[in-house]
């Protein structure tokens, strides 16, 4: 049996969410499926010192198989960064040429690099000579409004030739002016047969989708066609569809925990976190809002978690009154809870 690609399901590289305590939740649910960081720039890393360099790429080996995404366009400092993240213990090295922000197109990179392929092939092999670690890219299928198969089949051709073997694509192009992020993500049309067609195209290359991936099935049909699949917010919302895939979809076994044990182990994280590192379990908690999604009292459990006047109190009794909520009305009615 063909051992499956490294790429074939990953969570997406997502600004503000997909920190280290993110994926040390997704690693309680997921034992094999690839993780991301959030993007790092490459200015904020060379030049923000030693405690900034921890603070971005500090992470626990539990999260591996782990890739680091870069933000950035000059080679010599991707090229430094690559080195620093491989230095780290990272698996991967993520170019980001898909980001539309203002903020990022002010720095001259994300999804704009896609208008300077050479640029990005100069910073791919800067990186490829540097480090042992895979350099991939994730980009977009096009720039503005209007849809050309031939723009990303040349950006794909010109970057694949200084040595990147492996694109995550995100089918939908990047408008840059006009719309926010959000709606750069939502807005712009999906287009999964353009991710089909470069596989067809580069059958020598990985070639991972994302956009618009939300249930079992639709990872199932897209992976008939490419080589993996990226979810992005859809995991993050619903944190325990990640337990099944380890047995659906990448040879392994199922998750053995329960969600009530994946939350014991996340709290016994937080006082972990807050005696190594100061580490407030607000940051954590946050992260784990949905695992209880459609569950009778998952409301009332994530407001306990999310409420502020909770956070003098340790995490381990928070987490007492949050698992009250799940119980039976007579019983969170004796721990002193009433429905809101």
């Amino acid at each position: 049996m063909q051992k499956p690609s490294p790429w074939r399901l990953c969570v997406a590289p997502m600004l503000d969410w997909t920190d280290k305590h993110c994926r040390v939740l997704h690693r309680l649910l997921t034992r094999r499926a690839r993780l991301y960081t959030e993007m790092v720039t490459t200015g904020a890393l060379l030049h923000g010192g030693p405690e900034i360099e921890r603070r971005l790429l500090r992470h626990d080996a539990v999260e591996r198989p782990l890739a680091l995404q870069l933000g950035g366009s000059e080679p010599a400092d991707l090229a430094r960064c690559a080195a620093i993240g491989q230095r780290w213990g990272y698996d991967e090295i993520n170019l980001n040429c898909g980001c539309p922000s203002d903020r990022v197109q002010r720095g001259a990179f994300g999804a704009c690099l896609m208008l300077r392929p050479s640029l990005v092939a100069d910073g791919v092999k800067a990186m490829v000579d540097t480090v042992d670690v895979p350099v991939t890219v994730k980009h977009r299928i096009g720039i503005g409004r209007e849809e050309s198969y031939a723009f990303v089949r040349d950006f794909v051709g010109t970057v694949a030739q200084a040595g990147c073997g492996v694109f995550i694509v995100h089918a939908r192009n990047a408008w840059l002016e006009g719309l926010s992020p959000k709606e750069n993500r939502e807005i712009p049309p999906l287009r999964h047969e353009v991710a089909y067609r470069l596989k067809r195209d580069f059958p020598g290359l990985s070639i991972v989708l994302n956009g618009g991936v939300g249930d079992d099935a639709r990872i199932a049909a897209h992976l008939m066609h490419v080589d993996g699949v990226m979810v992005g917010r859809a995991a993050y919302h619903q944190p325990w569809w990640l337990s099944g895939w380890d047995e659906k979809f990448l040879g392994g076994e199922p998750c053995s925990r329960t969600p009530d044990e994946v939350e014991a182990e996340m709290v016994a994280y937080m006082q972990r976190e807050a005696h190594e590192d100061g580490t407030p379990w607000s940051a954590i908690a946050r992260h784990m809002l949905g695992l209880h999604h459609g569950r009778r009292g998952a409301r009332l459990w994530r407001q306990v978690w999310s409420d502020h006047r909770l956070k003098p109190l340790p995490p381990e009794q928070v987490g007492a009154r949050a698992r009250a909520c799940l119980k039976p009305a007579s019983v969170q009615q004796e721990a002193g809870f009433e429905a809101v």
